[in-house]
């Protein structure tokens, strides 16, 4: 399994992260036991996770992913053979798991709580790498509307040198080894990265956002920024929820399919991106492929990208996978897929 550095963290991990956002939900334990169990004999021990997990996000499941892998290090007794990946919530997510009832915030108060909650979960001492799921302000996320301006100034104890000074301290203590990004902007990207250097306080290692042949918009302006700053990228929903895979094409509802189940991915039924979807499914099979390994190979490929984090329902699935690391890009699709690309841009931002 090929691996590339994590930031400038000194960490090296590999190019496929295993996603856990369904366990609890679509994956019981011992599904869940049996996904981690193969990854890591293929190399695969990088998992990502995060404290409101599972998905979708709910009181009675909150927590739970992060409980079925410390169950798992606890059976296994093989912590330090995982590079583990987890976030805190922002304010866009209603307060679940919280010591009081406000909502979510990047602060020190909220920092402590949220940490000392997955530490509790994950059965460990420590996070390798210890994510701001949302930015603490108004931003653009799956598929909404437009940017819409709001003034509102950060709070002093909010703003992100105060954030980074609360991580600092949980860094100095040996809870963290990293702190990184996810569905974070170019500005707030670059201004992390000024209050870091600035103030000797921790670097951001990595941005988590979406990123897949349906939704390119990472390359316009963060993708430079992460070869530049050593922020890469680690790509969620790389399958843009499973439709490139072409399981949905038509119409088709397959049994215990996310979409089936929790009926909350229509910006990938928006008329551009189901064209877009059966052009590069019929891209997949022109070569001989699997849609879904094209599909993962590509983003895979990506020199921005750190870690390419795909999910499963089943064993199976995830075997598929973890062996789209052996498709290989060849120019002649390269030019296949941007023509498509500039045929149907970003469908499914």
């Amino acid at each position: 399994m090929e691996t590339r550095k994590l930031g400038r963290t000194g960490l090296n991990v590999p190019v496929i992260c295993l996603g856990t956002m369904n366990f609890g939900e679509q994956c019981d334990e011992a599904n869940a036991f049996a996904q981690m169990d193969y990854a890591l004999e293929q190399g695969v021990n990088f998992f990502d996770t995060a404290e409101i997990y599972s998905v979708p996000p709910k009181p009675e499941t909150a927590g739970s992913t992060e409980r079925i892998i410390g169950n798992w290090f606890a059976a296994r007794g093989n912590r330090s053979k995982v590079i583990l990946a987890t976030k805190i919530a922002g304010r866009s997510q209603q307060n679940y798991l919280r010591d009081d009832k406000s909502f979510p915030e990047l602060n020190r108060k909220h920092i402590a709580q949220a940490l000392d909650g997955s530490l509790r979960r994950l059965k460990t001492d420590y996070i390798d790498l210890y994510q701001l799921h949302w930015p603490d302000r108004p931003v653009v996320l799956f598929g909404a509307t437009p940017f819409v301006h709001k003034d509102n100034r950060f709070a002093a104890e909010n703003s992100p040198q105060a954030t980074l000074e609360a991580l600092a301290e949980f860094v100095k203590a040996g809870k963290i080894r990293a702190v990184g990004l996810s569905n974070e902007t170019a500005w707030g990207t670059m201004r992390f990265v000024q209050d870091a250097q600035a103030n000797g306080l921790p670097r951001m290692a990595s941005i988590q956002n979406g990123y897949n042949l349906l939704n390119r918009l990472f390359e316009i302006s963060l993708a430079e920024i992460a070869m530049r700053e050593d922020i890469g990228l680690l790509a969620y929903s790389p399958l843009g929820q499973g439709f490139l895979s072409g399981k949905y094409l038509d119409g088709a509802l397959p049994p215990g399919a996310r979409r089936t189940l929790y009926n909350r991915q229509q910006r990938y039924e928006r008329a551009p991106a189901t064209e877009a979807v059966a052009a590069y499914v019929a891209l997949a099979r022109e070569h001989g492929l699997d849609p879904s390994q094209m599909a993962l190979a590509y983003v895979t490929s990506r020199p921005f990208v750190t870690s390419n984090i795909i999910g499963a329902t089943t064993l199976a699935q995830l075997k598929s996978d973890i062996a789209s690391i052996h498709v290989k890009i060849t120019p002649e699709m390269e030019v296949q897929i941007d023509t498509l690309h500039h045929q149907w841009p970003n469908p499914a931002y």
